[in-house]
């Protein structure tokens, strides 16, 4: 009997990328632009040539100028451009040096253990999160007021996606609500499958309510700010367009999940995810299932308060206070305190529920190392500005919504290839900023270009979170692909009909 194809894991998916990158580092020579970062302890510049030989010049407007950087002086000594850019002109191809067999292979196996060295912080916090979550639904307070929540949502279970998906959009075009939604989806799988909808309903609201608010940021500092005042204007110029592009982009992935949310629930049979049905529900629904439901106690009540107080207080720190993930951790970390006082279990027995929580989220965290490692062979190979060059020189050429098309495509293909927003943001404005002006089109397009491009590819790009966010839910890559390809297209669609509309505006 002929074996049925089961799709690879989401390690397996990240390893065949990790190869195929290493792979074209063999194929696309190295180089680099010339890099300008502001000193603040000196007051200086800092030029950086592409051989990596380094030079200081003065802090001033004059020498911004010299190097064809198009950026206020005020944005670098303020801290608004807080990375080096690059230097228009002054791309180079480098030397690589000779690679065995045996060096690739070295380079291969150490991505990945690099990766996960530099994703400490983020690792942390999964671990400590899923440790938080084993404990409380150890106390079977999840499972008590996930009983009372399903009751009252009855008949207006949809309310529950539309708030949620709006909320997080939100985050994600304020403040690049992105990595820090991981935390949400223990909590809301169960909630969402005993409204009788199944897990993937769960990713799509939380994965796509995060998507398009990136993809559309209005005032995100880590993309629209950062990218802006490198390209040299201000940040406000074109939010009406990016506006337009949250509204009709949030509005559409609402539409398209409670769809298929709607579908699934009256016939089960039409979920993506059936196959698995009897497992998840196994998982998340009744992991108390030889036992009564709980009473919602004060205490159970007490505890999932403290809980999501902790979130609003994470979304407060990383907006006003430019948190990060150690002090996020640090958060988690004292409120896993609180609930220890609160749980009424014994010592050994909370720090033994506690183990076994954080090790429920340890694939993930693995994944969020391993995908890390795929930037890291990129840049040890030196290639994320040669295709910068050779994408900026085809595009040269080009006038009108054919300009911004081909911009919008380009900065899909880059945002494969560098996931971080103000990283590609950095290096690609200088160089892509000025060909706006050439073809006289705004600026703000090209921003428009790079923010929506990246964000788009972000829904599927394995470089990303997505596999990340998968296997919180325990489903394949193939399914999520076969849920979100029609909403990728039709996105792709408003995307380039609202940058010709910006064309002749």
């Amino acid at each position: 009997m002929k074996k049925k194809f089961s799709f690879p894991s989401a390690y397996t998916v990240i390893l065949i990328v990790l190869f195929l990158v290493l792979v074209l580092t063999y194929f696309i020579p190295a180089g680099k632009y010339a890099t300008l970062g502001y000193e603040a302890e000196n007051q200086e510049f800092v030029i950086t040539q592409p051989d990596g030989e380094s030079s200081k010049e003065p802090a001033t407007q004059k020498t911004l100028d010299k190097y064809k950087v198009n950026t206020n002086l005020e944005k670098f000594t303020n801290g608004d451009v807080y990375k080096p850019v690059a230097i228009p002109g002054s791309y180079e191809e480098l030397q690589r040096e000779k690679r065995t067999l045996f060096s690739a292979l070295k380079e291969f196996l150490s991505a990945p253990v690099q990766g996960l060295a530099q994703s400490i912080d983020i690792i942390t916090f999964v671990l400590i999160l899923g440790g938080i979550i084993g404990v409380i639904n150890k106390t079977g307070a999840f499972n008590a007021g996930m009983n009372s929540l399903s009751r009252k949502l009855q008949g207006k279970e949809k309310w529950l996606i539309i708030l949620t998906l709006t909320l997080i959009a939100i985050g994600g075009t304020t403040f690049g609500f992105a990595e820090e939604t991981i935390a949400f989806y223990p909590i809301l799988i169960p909630i969402f499958m005993a409204a009788g909808y199944d897990a993937l309903v769960a990713i799509a609201t939380i994965y796509l309510g995060s998507s398009i608010g990136t993809l559309a940021s209005t005032i995100n500092p880590f993309s629209i700010v950062i990218a802006s005042n490198t390209a040299g204007i201000n940040f406000t110029d074109g939010i009406g367009l990016r506006l337009a592009m949250l509204i009709i982009g949030t509005i559409m992935s609402i539409w398209y999940t409670v769809r298929y949310a709607e579908r699934v629930r009256k016939n089960p049979a039409e979920s993506l995810v059936y196959d698995q049905k009897d497992e998840l529900e196994e998982k998340y629904l009744k992991s108390n299932s030889d036992e009564e439901i709980p009473v919602f106690d004060l205490r159970k009540k007490l505890m999932l308060i403290i809980f999501a107080a902790g979130f609003g207080v994470m979304v407060y720190g990383v907006k006003e206070l430019g948190w990060l993930f150690v002090e996020i951790s640090s958060l988690f970390l004292l409120i896993t305190f609180i609930i220890a006082a609160l749980s009424g279990l014994k010592e050994k027995e909370f720090v033994s529920e506690f183990v076994t929580g954080a090790s429920d989220l340890l694939g993930v965290a693995l994944i969020i190392g391993l995908a890390r490692g795929v930037t890291i062979i990129m840049e040890n190979g030196m290639i994320s500005d040669t295709l910068m060059y050779w994408l900026s020189n085809s595009v040269s050429g080009m006038h009108g919504p054919v300009f911004t098309t081909m911009m919008y495509f380009i900065y899909i293909l880059l945002g494969f290839f560098i996931p971080s927003s103000s990283g590609l943001a950095v290096l690609s404005m200088p160089i892509m900023a000025p060909l706006a002006d050439v073809v006289n089109v705004d600026r703000a397009l090209v921003i428009d270009a790079y923010n929506w491009g990246q964000g788009i590819i972000s829904y599927v790009a394995p470089t990303g979170l997505v596999l990340a966010s998968l296997e919180m839910v325990d489903v394949t890559f193939d399914k999520w692909l076969k849920f979100v390809w029609k909403l990728m297209v039709a996105t792709i669609i408003v995307s380039i009909v609202l940058l010709a509309i910006g064309v002749f505006l």
